[in-house]
């Protein structure tokens, strides 16, 4: 142990570790004159660099407590009476408003949870357009995402804001590969906040809310980190933000939506290239076996002729990936996990009459993944899909009070569904 009379100077340079002479010791004729102690000390990601014979020691220690749950640090050690904090009374008598014998009770609680949130984890830098008409590509993921930044980044060359929901251990996990990667190194204009793991369930539209409203642009493109947008599309979208005038009408760009089922592909370099691919049966109009209700509106047929941007009507569970004003909606945290959590943005979108209009020269492609642990608790659980309509029919209703008549054709549809 170091004695406690110990002076230890300032780092300035940021060393690692520095030198100090106890003075005490040394007034104290007892036969050590020099007594020097080495403090390692861990206040900059440069320190776990540094090269001394003690190192190693300390920095396990140091990884070994940032890897602990951070949660831990947010419980009171001792139950000494303080002032309450407001927002915590309102949290707690929001909780013991629940009904603990709702079959959903589970997913109500989510709702409520309270995340710690990590913003801009890395360098962040941006330098805002003098034409207003940049774009923020936004997305959600979690760790089993990871591989996908790369190939985002070579495909989206402007601003990106991500929102990462991750434990403690992580986090430092995802700091080290963001290290080690050259294409990550060097981009400096993506925003990386890390929403801290807490609860059962993926609460996926909160992670969402993270990164919209961090986004730093007029415009944002609302996308999953599992799809690739084509080459060239930040500056095609650009231009389009001008030519529809968006900075003065309500509208939301959907870029249609094409996956492959093959890991390994050749990527197309242009609309022309990609409709041939679709021919061929490389690629496929995005889960038009599973699901073609989510991109059916898109009109695909109409799309591979058209030459100017065409307006869609919404339909019951569409849910394109869509560019517009970053002063947007939000996504309702009430949806978790699987299902809904993108159908209700749009549904919102439509509600505050925005113009849905299909891009003619505008693509992006989902790459193949394995199936998220939410999507297996979907299929595998009758009590999931009952919450799940249970939280849809609540969220109609609440939109019926936000807008009035105009949200009834909701409502309407969802029960001739």
């Amino acid at each position: 142990m170091l004695s406690s009379k110990a002076a230890v100077k300032a780092d300035p340079q940021g060393e690692g570790y520095h030198t100090t002479q106890d003075s005490h010791i040394e007034k104290q004729n007892v036969g050590v004159v020099n007594a020097v102690f080495q403090v390692i000390h861990w206040n900059s990601p440069k320190k776990l660099r540094v090269k001394n014979k003690h190192v190693e020691f300390f920095r396990n220690l140091y990884l070994t407590f940032l890897e602990y749950d951070g949660n831990l640090l947010r419980r009171e050690l001792f139950g000494c009476p303080s002032q309450a904090n407001p927002e915590s009374v309102q949290l707690q008598a929001a909780l013991e408003e629940l009904d603990e014998d709702d079959q959903c009770y589970d997913f109500r609680r989510e709702r409520l949870t309270v995340h710690r949130v990590h913003l801009y984890f890395l360098q962040y830098e941006y330098t805002p357009t003098e034409d207003d008409t940049d774009i923020t590509l936004v997305a959600q993921l979690s760790m089993d995402r990871l591989q996908m930044l790369e190939a985002i980044c070579k495909h989206w060359e402007g601003p990106i804001s991500l929102a990462l929901y991750m434990s403690d251990a992580e986090a430092q996990q995802f700091l080290r590969y963001a290290q080690a990667s050259e294409v990550l190194k060097n981009r400096k204009n993506v925003g990386y906040h890390i929403v801290y793991k807490e609860g059962q369930f993926y609460p996926v539209n909160l992670v969402r809310n993270v990164a919209l409203k961090n986004a730093n642009t007029p415009y944002v493109f609302l996308t999953d980190v599992d799809f690739l947008p084509m080459y060239g599309l930040y500056d095609y979208l650009r231009r389009t933000v001008v030519q529809l005038d968006m900075a003065h009408t309500k509208k939301a760009l959907v870029v249609p939506a094409f996956e492959t089922l093959r890991y390994r592909l050749s990527f197309p370099k242009s609309k022309a290239e990609l409709l041939s691919m679709l021919d061929m049966g490389t690629l496929y109009t995005f889960r038009y076996h599973v699901w073609p209700k989510g991109h059916a509106p898109t009109n695909y047929a109409k799309w591979r002729t058209a030459t100017t941007p065409y307006k869609v009507e919404w339909e019951p569970d569409f849910e394109p990936y869509v560019v517009v004003r970053r002063d947007c909606p939000e996504y309702d945290q009430r949806f978790v996990g699987f299902g809904w959590n993108k159908v209700s943005h749009v549904l919102e979108l439509d509600a505050q009459e925005f113009d849905l209009m299909v891009l003619p020269n505008a693509f992006m492609i989902h790459m193949p993944h394995a199936p998220s642990f939410d999507i297996s608790k979907f299929r595998s659980s009758s009590s999931y899909r009952n919450c799940l309509n249970t939280l849809k029919d609540e969220f109609h209703q609440d939109l019926s009070r936000k807008y009035g008549s105009a949200a009834l054709k909701y409502l309407t549809a969802q029960r001739t569904i």
